[in-house]
């Protein structure tokens, strides 16, 4: 799994593929892995709800890895059985079959850790937000990128040719969720790049090969959300896919 979310007992009760194996030992699962792309609540409280005694593996960053290690709720996943691995940028790891490279990418410390007295970055680190390629034996290449505060010319060279880009959607607009009433912050504030508007993600990948684009992480505030609606079909028009729950790719 890639990041574990706050819903992640829903998750694997509408997925059969994360279920335990009807001829498997009591308790049993098929998740092997977690790896977590930053320290944000929605990627790792999920991590609470996996047994505390069944074995897998966690993947993270230096950055992320001491975040829970600092938390001591946390060692309900005994490190005994549910080894920490640290990812290092640039190289390659593999879980359940599964080869993924981590990368940077521009982003903001998790908020529950800002702190404000260190400047405009709130102490942002390196490590704090990463992207992932991924790939499979037989398989095309897929970029996983969640949260991203901004495309620049790296982000651009290094998904061109991939097969399906997965990507950062929580706002189509940069101040939706305070024009909604239901927050203060904006998607930019928050460390995540809006689709619409200058700078945004919606026509930032044009000049890349890419065979798939979908817009992934998205709020509840996001127009996209509403099929026929004028965000979604600005989206769809530019070439990007929606994603949903459920949703199977094959690449």
């Amino acid at each position: 799994m890639f990041n574990a979310s706050p819903d992640i007992r829903q998750q694997i009760w509408n997925t059969p593929e994360l279920q335990p194996s009807r001829k498997g030992a009591l308790r049993n699962s098929p998740i092997k892995g977690v790896v977590l792309t930053n320290g944000d609540v929605d990627h790792v409280a999920g991590l609470l709800s996996l047994r505390e005694r069944q074995q897998f593996e966690i993947f993270a960053t230096s950055r992320v890895l001491s975040v829970l290690e600092s938390n001591s709720i946390f060692r309900v996943l005994d490190p005994a059985v549910v080894p920490r691995r640290q990812i290092a940028i640039g190289e390659s790891d593999m879980v359940g079959g599964i080869k993924f490279e981590a990368f940077d990418v521009p982003g903001k410390v998790a908020l529950y850790l800002e702190d404000a007295s260190k400047g405009a970055d709130f102490g942002t680190e390196a490590g704090d937000t990463i992207g992932m390629k991924i790939t499979a034996e037989d398989s095309g290449t897929l970029f996983y990128i969640p949260g991203c505060a901004s495309v620049d010319e790296r982000i651009l060279r290094r998904v061109s040719g991939c097969d399906c880009l997965l990507f950062d959607g929580t706002v189509f607009n940069d101040t939706e969720m305070r024009d909604e009433g239901v927050g203060e912050k904006t998607g930019r504030r928050m460390g995540h790049i809006p689709i619409a508007g200058e700078g945004g993600s919606l026509h930032a990948f044009d000049t890349a090969e890419i065979g798939r684009k979908i817009f992934i992480h998205i709020n509840t505030t996001n127009p996209i959300l509403e099929p026929g609606s004028a965000a979604d079909s600005a989206a769809r028009s530019a070439g990007w896919e929606i994603a949903y729950d459920g949703m199977t790719i094959k690449i």
